[in-house]
């Protein structure tokens, strides 16, 4: 039997599915938060872990090399800054984290450590922060710049970056603020220093003007696929985003996480793998079946996925022929590891046409379908094959009735047989994910 394992569900500020008969009456509201926090709601009922808010910042155009598959399919855009949609979830939830995702980009260090601690406060301790380095040019036009600098380049830039927010939380002691009324003293001057830092990319002075949160520094996601994002994740992250690639390369990555953190001189379990998933639950295989044809099986889906996925690697994936197996040596300075997963497919030996990968790529490499108890027999299996330690729900075309056959259908069984958690015993969203 496998141990206990964590969920948490990988989504985005946009809006939810809006052109098919499941779409919600309100979708044209979308932007106003109140889906995602009735999300929310129905996650925090069924116990995960977090939500974790995705981002990008840029109209996308690699597709076809116009912006009209983006805003035609609401790929990449419109999309909203996940920071006040997790403030508003945060307010309207009361156990689960939230995690928003922040570029080390884009952000200067001090406005990003001031924010996420701002907001880890009024969360009271359940905030965490997707560290990204973004992929696209065109994102980095937006803020000034012709491009972003090499792949592995952007990892050194998101290490000085990390050293320094990490030293501007620090530089409040978490018994800084007294509140001594004889003294009329609130904090005490001695235990808020400056940090004075000087590195190759950045430098700031510091201290930060914000008092110490409930975490002192939030939780910290990242999602490193590459040699260098492994490292960079192994030395930073509290839980790590992985796309799944089967059985096998999912334990591969899990192992070499967790040895790299023993390197660094980390505990191996205080990181916790999260890996990408896309479950179709039905009342009976059949319908799991034919709701899983329906959503992939069709040339709007294979567009969404293709207009995705040239956006993540800035690859125009609109000149190749749907029905040829793709050329071999494609290279990008974007996302990798979303490159290298695409072009896996669904891992069975041979060519792939790009149609077949691009309906393979909704499964995210790891194909769960069936009733509740199918569903949780095949998740239970993969993590004992995998050795730990969670799932990371995602679906592309969000609709209450996906969310509600997961969070009401699935996971109960999942409980059942005291394979995810029933209640939260802990405060914070770090605390929460070191439980087991």
């Amino acid at each position: 039997m496998a141990k206990k394992f964590h969920l948490g569900w990988f989504m985005n500020f946009i809006p939810p599915e809006w052109d098919t008969a499941w779409a919600s009456p309100d979708v044209a509201r979308w932007p106003n938060g109140r889906f995602h926090v009735d999300m929310a709601r129905a996650m925090e009922r069924a116990c995960f872990d977090f939500m974790m808010i995705e981002d990008t910042v840029m109209v996308a155009d690699a597709y076809g090399g116009t912006m009209e598959g983006s805003l035609k399919n609401s790929v990449f855009a419109p999309k909203h800054d996940p920071v006040p949609l997790a403030v508003l979830v945060a307010a309207m939830t009361s156990r689960m984290g939230v995690v928003a995702t922040m570029s080390t980009s884009f952000y200067p260090p001090y406005l990003l450590a001031r924010l996420a601690s701002t907001v880890d406060s009024i969360a009271e301790g359940r905030f965490g922060w997707n560290i990204v380095s973004s992929a696209e040019d065109r994102a980095a036009q937006n803020f000034g710049l012709d491009g972003l600098p090499e792949h592995d380049e952007r990892y050194n830039v998101a290490d000085e970056y990390y050293d320094l927010v990490c030293e501007l939380w620090d530089s409040w002691d978490a018994d800084a603020v007294v509140m001594d009324r004889e003294s009329h003293t609130y904090a005490d001057f001695k235990k808020v220093r400056t940090v004075d830092f000087v590195g190759k990319y950045f430098k700031s002075r510091g201290p930060l003007n914000t008092v110490p949160s409930p975490q002192h520094k939030p939780t910290i996601l990242q999602a490193g696929a590459s040699p260098r994002g492994r490292a960079f994740a192994a030395r930073a992250a509290d839980a790590i985003i992985a796309v799944g690639t089967g059985i096998a390369g999912m334990k591969e990555y899990r192992d070499d996480i967790r040895a790299r953190a023993a390197a660094a001189g980390r505990n191996p379990d205080d990181i916790k793998l999260f890996f990408v998933v896309s479950p179709t639950v039905a009342a009976t295989e059949a319908e799991a079946r034919s709701a899983q044809r329906r959503f992939g099986d069709n040339d709007r889906f294979v567009e969404k996925a293709l207009v995705g996925i040239s956006s993540n690697t800035e690859i125009d994936f609109k000149q190749f022929d749907l029905d040829q197996p793709l050329p071999e040596g494609l290279t990008t300075n974007g996302e990798r590891g979303s490159l290298e997963h695409f072009m896996r497919g669904d891992g069975t030996p041979g060519p792939k046409t790009l149609r077949q990968l691009a309906v393979a790529a909704a499964s995210f490499g790891m194909e769960f379908v069936g009733t509740p108890t199918q569903v949780a027999d095949q998740m239970e299996q993969a993590m004992t094959d995998i050795g730990g330690d969670g799932f990371l729900i995602h679906r592309r075309g969000l609709t209450r009735h996906y969310i509600e056959s997961i969070c009401d259908g699935l996971v109960p069984e999942l409980q059942r047989r005291g394979l995810t958690r029933t209640h939260y015993t802990k405060t914070t969203l770090r605390e929460t994910l070191r439980e087991f």
